[in-house]
């Protein structure tokens, strides 16, 4: 894998997140629509692998 190159898991959870958000562009979002988005983030969160501490 190159350096710099996002998993395959990390991607799709980032499209995931994209195609959500995009559907519903310019409104905010319902507290069910909310939960829904904060468990994409978790999945696109746990799909990173950990990066090392910068000094």
């Amino acid at each position: 894998m190159a350096p710099h190159s996002v998993p395959d898991a990390a991607s799709e959870a980032n499209e995931r997140i994209r195609a959500f958000m995009a559907a519903r562009a310019g409104r905010a979002l319902s507290p069910e629509e909310q939960a829904e988005y904060e468990q994409l983030l978790t999945d696109w969160a746990d799909s990173v692998p950990d990066r090392p501490a910068s000094s």
